[in-house]
């Protein structure tokens, strides 16, 4: 059995106790963690015995080609999904259908019961987001291809950095490096922060140049084959102030308590409180805004969430960032991040770029 179909087993199971006879699956990156399918405009109908991709003759190759298991509908520009969906329906005898309402808008929905009259469409919320959420270990091994991917580019970005770059100008090599090296570019819009603009935890990349301060942050990520990274680190191109020096302490203290509480049964929020509790004891509570760390891997934001507010146990499998920060309005900010495996036994970092403040000076 593939992995994939282990995974549509395992959605089937959830179908089958909300006493459902069948499932449509009209996100992109859902169908692609339960076909191998990478192409989009597509969705996948699923019953008890059955996997249906509802897809269109631009990708009648590629189908083929990724999931030769899966039965395929293929449509013509001159008939509509909903049309083709209403005849694959009714030939699979469908009558409960359950829904992704997490990503189906109003108008999805009226478009769906207009071609489904006499089907029930049930709402379901989650189901496949926490499946997700277990990494196998396909899927971790390609999630450490995409971070050492991720790692090689910025060595190189560091090994040319000049005082004369810009944001912008670092961003861009960032991505261009990447392709490079065989990805398929960055995993998201990298942030480069110089000197006070690191005080944004999302900052849009500018012309400001990397000699206007001692200190740049660079979030960035890789994305190799379908999965992503995501890394945080601090490089200082200057003299390293007392101030920085004692921010970026306190940023990886924190960070380290955190790693050292992920394993198989804690609490997401108790990891939080990990860091968090010791960025307040340094007086910076009020400059830590943001949860602790994400789930990733097909998208860069996936379940679960480090945050105060989830209080659900981690489990092996899970991959998740670890990002603690520290932003101060007119100086700058730290924030350190680390892509972190729960194991059996505890947990494994998964990236290796140093980040001892030693290690971050470029010369």
């Amino acid at each position: 059995m593939s992995r994939f179909e282990q995974r549509r087993s395992r959605l089937r199971r959830l179908v089958k106790k909300a006493g459902c006879d069948s499932m449509l699956v009209t996100d992109f990156v859902n169908v692609s963690y339960l076909t191998g399918f990478t192409g989009d405009d597509s969705y996948l109908l699923l019953t008890a015995n059955d996997a249906i991709v509802l897809s269109d003759s631009r990708y009648d190759v590629q189908l083929k080609e990724e999931c030769p298991e899966i039965d395929v509908v293929t449509r013509t520009s001159s008939v509509p999904m909903m049309q083709a969906l209403a005849r694959t329906a009714r030939r699979c005898k469908t009558q409960n259908m359950a829904f992704e309402a997490d990503t189906v808008s109003v108008a999805l929905h009226g478009r769906l019961a207009d071609a489904l009259p006499k089907v029930k469409l049930s709402a379901t919320e989650g189901w496949i987001l926490r499946l997700r959420e277990i990494k196998d270990a396909d899927e971790v091994k390609e999630i450490r291809g995409s971070i050492r991917l991720a790692e090689k580019a910025f060595a190189v970005i560091r090994a040319q950095m000049r005082g004369s770059q810009t944001e912008r100008e670092i961003a861009a090599n960032l991505e261009q490096t990447i392709r490079q090296l065989g990805g398929k570019g960055c995993s998201f819009a990298p942030i480069v922060a110089v000197g006070p603009r690191a005080a944004l935890p999302h900052a849009n990349p500018t012309e400001r140049r990397v000699e206007e301060s001692d200190f740049v942050l660079i979030d960035w990520g890789a994305t190799r084959g379908q999965y992503l990274s995501d890394l945080t680190r601090i490089l200082a191109t200057g003299r390293i102030s007392p101030k920085l020096e004692r921010i970026y302490g306190v940023v990886l203290q924190a960070q380290e308590r955190a790693i050292a509480a992920i394993r198989p049964g804690a609490v997401m929020s108790a990891v939080d409180a990990a860091a968090r509790k010791t960025i307040a004891k340094a007086g910076h509570a009020k400059h830590f805004g943001h949860g602790l760390g994400h789930g990733f891997g097909l998208e860069i934001h996936e379940q679960p969430r480090l945050s105060p507010n989830d209080d659900r146990p981690l489990q092996v499998g899970m991959v998740v960032t670890v990002e603690p920060g520290i932003y101060l309005p007119g100086w700058g900010g730290v924030r350190i991040e680390d892509d972190v495996l729960v194991t059996r036994t505890g947990c494994e970092v998964l990236t290796s770029a140093p980040k001892q403040m030693a290690d971050c000076i470029v010369s």
